[in-house]
């Protein structure tokens, strides 16, 4: 039996677990908060350090053989000649680079970037925010030398700052400068974002170990915190991923890069050699929440039942809940719609039902982008807090027109940090093929069948459509 570790640095914490490297059992873990408030936009990285050290206190990585690494996506940490900070790390929540990525957009058109890299700039991407930096702090931009993301310099500092700088393929797609589908850096979209070439790290391959630490500890390439996830759940070919948060996200294992110029499809490289295309909705969790408030109910869970005691179809009530305008399909300046209003439908119980059936349809809707690419769905896998409803667990699989499976809330993205550090543990030793990952425990987990109600949910979601296409005809044309 080896140890390895996994450590999760997201937005607001430190994560650790440590595992058997044969069955992936958590033996011990740290957590730890970031010396930060958790909606900064930009940080000095020695608070991820701070943090982990916290983490790791008390001999919590004694035994340890190797360390993966996960870390928040989408960061800039944008480095000097001698490796030194620029300014502080612009973070992944950061939307002050909304006109940059406008006008990457408008330079190049979405048909080459979505060809070119396997996404249309959004803000929180480093090649946007690049673009920012070159037109709102030039001088701070004329210094920057080589930029990294903060699982990649997180790597790089705790096998000391080496020559050399790594990341993996998972974040690297994440960048809008690297190609999943060529597998290689576009050097030419840094420079047209930032107006110069800067060093980018060396892309590893899934099994490949970052370096070794002075003391012997091997770390291996890391990833970003999606894509660990991913690895830490175990997904694979057939499965779908559907995260409720308040705004929701599907993602999917598939064989090849997706482009979409319409945006509505980002195309990540996965931590296993294979590809998660990712559709992002608006809005989720939020159209629950501002119902229970409309209906002055308290919380989530009585909106739960209040909505198990309407019928299907909640008495013809449809809910469009695009609240904040909506990603998928491209309505962002739109509001949502509350439509089939009668007098025998105007009760607390089908309002609440509707919610419940809006957001689960407009996730189908992001399930069925992916469906319409050739990408195949058997199962869904169904994260968040709001997956533990009992509406949600009633409604989803046979909204979503499949088998879901709610797995018991646990760190993924540490456990995939872990499950990769023992692959490249194993690999380095020569007991593992570098084609297949470690075999670990499945999650435990709740699997739900849509049965016989598969007919009641596609009845429901027929008139879902017809509504949604009724107010805004051909949202999805450009998709298709």
């Amino acid at each position: 039996m080896g140890i390895v570790a996994g450590l999760d640095s997201s937005s607001a914490f430190t994560h650790i677990v440590v595992c058997d490297t044969d069955t992936g059992a958590v033996l011990r873990q740290g957590y730890a908060a970031h010396p930060v408030e958790a909606k900064a936009t930009e940080v000095d990285p020695q608070a991820w350090l701070l943090s982990l050290g916290e983490a790791a206190g008390g001999g919590l990585l004694e035994g340890v053989q190797a360390i993966g690494v996960s870390a928040q996506q989408h960061g800039l940490v944008p480095l000097d000649h001698q490796g030194n900070l620029v300014r502080p790390a612009l973070l992944g929540n950061d939307k002050r680079a909304q006109v940059a990525a406008a006008d990457l957009i408008d330079g190049l058109g979405g048909r080459h970037w979505a060809e070119a890299v396997g996404a249309v700039p959004q803000a929180a991407q480093p090649v946007s925010k690049l673009r920012w930096l070159a037109r709102t702090e030039p001088e701070m931009a004329q210094r920057v030398a080589a930029v990294l993301q903060p699982h990649d310099w997180l790597v790089w500092q705790l096998l000391g700052r080496p020559a050399r700088r790594t990341t993996d393929r998972g974040a690297a797609s994440g960048t809008g400068y690297w190609s999943a589908g060529s597998e290689s850096y576009r050097p030419d979209l840094v420079e047209l974002a930032l107006g110069r070439q800067a060093a980018l790290p060396e892309v590893l391959g899934p099994c490949e170990a970052a370096g070794t630490t002075p003391e012997g500890l091997l770390i291996s390439a890391g990833t970003g915190e999606t894509m660990a996830a991913a690895f830490g759940l175990g997904v694979g070919v057939g499965d779908a991923v559907v995260s409720l948060g308040a705004s929701g996200s599907v993602m999917a294992v598939h064989h090849e890069a997706l482009a979409d110029p319409t945006g509505m499809i980002t195309s990540f490289a996965d931590a296993t050699g294979m590809h998660l295309p990712v559709v992002h909705t608006s809005n989720a969790v939020r159209a629950l929440r501002g119902t229970a408030e409309m209906l002055d109910v308290e919380g989530l869970e009585e909106l739960s039942s209040l909505a198990l005691k309407s019928t299907p179809g909640a008495s013809g009530l449809v809910l469009l809940p695009y609240l904040e305008g909506e990603r998928t399909p491209h309505l962002p300046h739109t509001a949502g719609t509350l439509s089939g209003l009668r007098r025998e439908s105007m009760k607390p119980e089908h309002l609440a039902r509707a919610a419940f059936e809006g957001m689960l349809c407009s996730l189908a809707d992001a399930l069925n982008v992916l469906r319409d690419r050739g990408v195949e769905v058997r199962r869904v896998f169904l994260l968040g807090a709001a997956a533990e409803l009992p509406a949600v667990r009633a409604l989803a699989p046979m909204l979503l027109g499949t088998q879901v499976v709610v797995p018991e809330p646990a760190q993924y993205a540490a456990l995939g940090a872990a499950r990769q550090a023992a692959w490249a543990l194993g690999v380095s030793q020569g007991t593992l093929d570098p084609r297949t990952p470690p075999v670990w425990r499945d999650a435990a987990a709740q699997v739900l069948d849509p049965g016989e109600e598969l007919p009641v949910g596609k009845a429901v979601r027929q008139q879902y459509v017809a509504t949604r296409d009724q107010i805004h005809p051909g949202a999805f044309d450009a998709a298709r």
